[in-house]
């Protein structure tokens, strides 16, 4: 499938906060789709150009193998940790996607993976205000990462990556557990390193019969704690790959 290439334009006003204990930044730079044959840098109000992503990579040292993670919480915290994890599942399966915003972190925002491995410096990451804007922004489009196997970039909307890719429905009647992790296809998991202090819900869809399971699914939210709260800091999708 051919991809259009796009002019990258700054919609809004973005945030750019860094948070040195995780590398989290706001980093929700949208495209429009327009017909051209080059990428150019956005142009900020200013006139200053700005690069919608940065493709660098901060090395992260990461384990062979996916050990249990110990958990951070006790026992009973970890019963209404998966009640909201289980409502931002059905937030997801219903496309009531607004309802999401009060449990992202109200000062990291959440980021978003396509894959098991967090790419902390290129995955989009939006605070609440933008998660709001461009749910109601149907037609900005935003690179996502890229297709393994594929070699192309994702390039659509927030609402149709929310629809598309994470798939909430998919996990209506998965496996949970609570900072437990297996290892499932060949993508590192590395969210013990990108998220050390967090507690991760995950949510396991075996697939189906009819693809002899090849279509399985993995979806892991991510939470941290601000004054007294948990708050969604992250969605990691996780899937067969080549």
């Amino acid at each position: 499938m051919t991809m259009l290439i796009h002019h990258k334009l700054a919609v809004g006003s973005c945030l750019a906060l860094l948070f040195m204990t995780t590398g989290c930044q706001f980093s929700a730079t949208p495209e429009v789709e327009i017909t051209e044959t080059e990428t150019k840098p956005v142009t900020s109000n200013s006139g200053q150009n700005n690069e919608a992503s940065v493709p660098v990579n901060i090395p992260i040292k990461v384990s062979e193998k996916n050990p249990i993670k110990p958990s951070v919480k006790p026992q009973t915290s970890q019963q209404t940790l998966t009640q909201q994890a289980l409502d931002i599942q059905q937030a997801l399966a219903t496309k009531d996607y607004a309802s999401i915003t009060n449990h992202i972190h109200p000062t990291r925002g959440v980021r978003f993976s396509m894959y098991a491995y967090v790419h902390l410096n290129k995955d989009k990451v939006f605070s609440r205000e933008q998660f709001v804007q461009y749910l109601n922004q149907s037609k900005v489009r935003f690179t996502w990462g890229e297709l393994d196997g594929v070699g192309e970039a994702l390039v659509v909307p927030l609402p149709e990556y929310l629809d598309t890719w994470i798939d909430g429905k998919k996990y209506n009647n998965a496996r949970i557990t609570v900072n437990t992790f297996e290892s499932r296809g060949n993508m590192i998991n590395n969210v013990n390193e990108a998220y050390p202090k967090s507690d991760v819900v995950d949510f396991y869809y075996k697939g189906s019969d009819e693809y002899d399971g090849i279509d399985w699914r993995g979806m892991r939210l991510v939470f941290d704690d601000y004054q007294g709260k948990r708050y969604l800091v992250g969605i990691i999708n996780d899937r067969w790959t080549v």
